[in-house]
Formats: structure tokens, C-alpha cells, sequence
């Protein structure tokens, strides 16, 4: 008998293993459903090991080493400062293996089985599941699919994995380089340019002609990135042509031109799924394809690529197939690029909410570093805020400070909630706390 010839009955498989897929197989299974989670690779996908994760561990621990090696004005003299990039990089890989053991010891609680191996449709009821033990054959009543992204190359700089790399290799160099470059303008770009040069590598980040660094938040947050990154050491070059031309000029070339869906060797068309132009799975708000039975959830179905709502995505469609009245409807989707200072929007920005036809008022307010005692080693930055002009509802925030991913859960709520202008200046915030910052804003426009 050829191993998988037999076929093992499953009410649900979920295929990827990141935010979306865990978070579909673990709410599933405590609904009460026979849950299979396959991945070939480990627990906690692309976020968890290639992604998201490693950078913010990085990016904590070059801003550690920042700090310390910038740590007189404030009395602390540190004349034997090193920087031990191997203990770096092996703190980090802990951290990483800790989360993970966390992931699988909540999906073994909850006693969802997982298949190691790369996992592929027969038809639109079963799944053959091949991996380094052999093959195994499902049969299964619904499907999700959660299998993410991946790096998109460009066709002039193919990554090669030792000069030109992805996001995800640049964050496995061990040891630094002597030089690198980044082209790129998205969140990721900024975030390399970040890590690598309060490393003290020297760093250059390239802005291909027809973008402009973070595009996806408001003009004035990319442009007081692109002025701070100059003054942290980080050389720019704006609307750069011939990309090719800037391979010989630093020790590794990292490329950042987007992504791609994770789709090849699934087979969907075995199982009737569609796509889009891109490659992306289409879903309706209860995350299901255009086959009833089968759904997708997260970075896979051509949506914002974050983590946040790859995990949402993943619950909805777990309780979806368990029959309970959920929509993926989100009013305020968060974003957060992790600079210095960082940047995070949620809701419309002010060009955003003019396209869509609202009349607006758009606060603005510096943030000074130089009064506010807990930004002694930080850069000025601002708050933006937009409202509708009649109700003063509010529309959007986006923040550059320290600390603005965390501070920004607090306008999403808001927005959420249908607050006012003047619900967010009359709420009492501690003082002097970084908090403060968006009750006066708002105050900016009420005087």
C-alpha cells in the first residue's frame, strides 16, 4: 500500500501556520471542530520568522544600542561600549523559538493536529499533505486557506541570497556589512534603513522614481522620516531610474518592491478557488472564497499585509464555518512603521477623506522633544488629526513620536467608538505622559 493511498476524515484543514492560519485553527478548536493545521515550515509563518517579528527584535535592540552609545547629555558615560551583533542575532533566534513553543503548546492544548508538510488540493474535498515522513490524504468538509506572502522580486535585481537579498535575509546577516543599500519606499525599506544605521552600518537608502517614502501614510510623516533618517546618517537618493546601478556600490543590496501571494504548488484550480489579476483570493466578509466551503484569511487575500488582521481574519472565518453571525467589517485598521521616531496612522488621511467626498478639518500640532521629558532622546515629531467639518466626527490620526504604535490603539478606539473632536480634548488623559499628545491636538483645532 503507498502511503496516503488511505484517506483521513477532518471537518476542517487549514493550510499556513502564520497569524491568520493559528488564529483560524485555534478558535475552531474551541468551538468544538477537528481542526488539521499544515505548513511545511515551522509554527508561526512568515511573520513570526521572517517578517514582522525579527525586525521589531532588531530594532529593540538597535535602539538599546543607540540609547547607550547616545547616553551622555543624560549623565551616563559609557566608555567600553561594544556592539556583539552575534549575541544580537542569538537573542534574537531565543525569542523567536519561545514564541513559537508558546504557539504550539496553545494548539496542542486545544488539541489541534498538525501536519508538517506541503499541502495541496485534489479536488475541492480533499488534500494531499506531502512532507519529509511521506504523504497524507484528507478528506475534509471546509478549507482555509492562510498561506500569507512572499517578497516580490524585481525583474532587473532577482534575489541571489548573497548580494541582492530579500527583507528577511538582510535580517539574518551575521556578521554586519560593511556597507549596505536598500531600494525601496514602503514601511519595510524605512525600517531597514532604521535598524542598519544605528547599528552604525553605513547605510543608503534608494527611492525608485514615482514613489515617495512611506506612501501609505500621511506626505508629512514620510517627509519628517526622510529628514530624520539623513540626520541619523542614512544617505537618500530620491527618484532613482537605473536600479541596476547601484549593485557594485554597497556590500549587499537589499530590495524592497512588495509582495506576492503564496499560492504556487496549492493547486487552487483543482479545487475551483479564484483569483484575482495578482494572484490574491478573493473573500466575502465572512472570508469565504468563491467556493462556500472554502475560505481564506489573511496576507492571501490581497488585503493590507498585517498581522493584526491576518489574526482577525483568521478568527472570523473559524466562527463563520461554526455558524455564527460575524462580518469582517473593520471601521479603523491600524498601521505602524517601526522608525525613529515611529509612524502610525489609523483611518483616513486628510487626501484620503476629500476623495471620498467628506468636507474636512485637519488638525496639526508639533510634537516638541525639547519640552516633553519623556522624549529626551528623541526627535521632534507631530500629530495629525482629521475630522468631518460639520459633526467634528473623527476620521483619521496618524502620529510620528515614540511610542506612537502603542499610543495609536487609542484613536482606532476612538474611531471605532464615533468620537468627536471634542470627546478626544475633553477625555483626561495623565500628564505629562506621551498619551497627552492626541487630546491636544484636537485642542489645536477647538482654540
Amino acid at each position: 500500500m503507498v502511503v496516503g493511498d488511505v484517506a483521513t476524515a477532518v471537518e476542517i484543514i487549514v493550510l499556513g501556520a502564520g497569524p491568520a492560519g493559528c488564529s483560524a485553527a485555534l478558535r475552531a478548536a474551541q468551538l468544538g471542530r477537528d481542526v488539521v493545521l499544515v505548513d511545511p515550515k515551522p509554527l508561526g509563518g512568515y511573520y513570526l520568522h521572517e517578517s514582522g517579528l525579527p525586525t521589531k527584535l532588531l530594532l529593540t535592540a538597535a535602539r538599546r544600542a543607540w540609547q547607550i552609545h547616545h547616553s551622555k547629555p543624560i549623565g551616563l558615560n559609557v566608555e567600553s561600549y561594544s556592539l556583539d551583533f552575534a549575541a544580537m542575532q542569538r537573542w534574537k533566534a531565543e525569542m523567536i523559538a519561545a514564541r513559537r513553543q508558546t504557539l504550539e503548546q496553545q494548539l496542542d492544548r486545544h488539541g489541534v493536529a498538525v501536519a508538517q508538510g506541503k499541502g495541496w488540493f485534489i479536488n475541492d474535498a480533499e488534500m494531499r499533505v506531502e512532507g519529509e515522513y511521506g504523504a497524507l490524504k484528507f478528506i475534509f468538509e471546509q478549507a482555509v486557506i492562510a498561506t500569507g506572502v512572499q517578497p516580490a522580486p524585481l525583474d532587473a535585481l532577482p534575489f541571489d541570497g548573497e548580494h541582492i537579498l530579500a527583507p528577511a535575509q538582510a535580517l539574518n546577516l551575521n556578521p554586519l556589512p560593511p556597507s549596505i543599500a536598500i531600494i525601496g519606499a514602503d514601511y519595510i525599506a524605512a525600517e531597514l534603513a532604521t535598524l542598519f544605521t544605528k547599528l552604525d552600518v553605513p547605510t543608503h537608502l534608494i527611492i525608485p522614481a514615482g514613489h515617495r517614502l512611506l506612501a501609505e501614510f500621511d506626505p508629512a510623516a514620510g517627509q519628517l522620516i526622510e529628514a530624520q533618517l539623513k540626520q541619523q546618517g542614512v544617505e537618500i537618493t530620491f527618484n532613482a531610474t537605473n536600479l541596476q546601478a547601484f549593485i557594485p556600490k554597497a556590500d549587499k543590496l537589499v530590495v524592497s518592491a512588495g509582495i506576492e501571494p503564496d499560492t504556487a504548488g496549492l493547486q487552487l484550480e483543482s479545487a475551483g478557488v479564484a483569483t484575482d489579476e495578482r494572484g490574491f483570493i478573493p473573500v466575502n466578509d465572512r472570508m469565504q472564497t468563491n467556493r462556500p466551503h472554502i475560505y481564506a484569511a489573511g496576507d492571501v487575500t490581497g488585503g493590507p499585509p498585517l498581522a493584526a488582521l491576518a489574526h482577525k481574519q483568521g478568527r472570523i472565518a473559524a466562527e463563520a464555518i461554526a455558524g455564527r453571525p460575524v462580518q469582517y467589517a473593520p471601521q479603523a485598521i491600524p498601521r505602524v512603521a517601526w522608525t525613529d521616531p515611529e509612524v502610525a496612522s489609523v483611518g483616513l488621511t486628510a487626501a484620503q477623506a476629500q476623495a471620498l467626498g467628506y468636507q474636512i478639518i485637519a488638525a496639526q500640532r508639533s510634537i516638541d522633544a525639547g519640552s516633553n521629558p519623556l522624549m529626551f532622546d528623541s526627535p521632534d515629531g507631530l500629530a495629525l488629526i482629521v475630522a468631518e467639518q460639520e459633526s467634528q466626527l473623527l476620521l483619521g490620526v496618524t502620529l510620528v513620536c515614540p511610542h506612537a504604535g502603542e499610543l495609536i490603539g487609542e484613536a482606532a478606539l476612538a474611531i471605532e467608538m464615533g468620537a468627536t473632536l471634542t470627546d478626544l480634548a475633553e477625555t483626561i488623559h495623565p500628564y505629562s505622559r506621551l498619551s497627552h499628545i492626541l487630546p491636544q491636538a484636537a485642542e489645536a483645532y477647538l482654540e
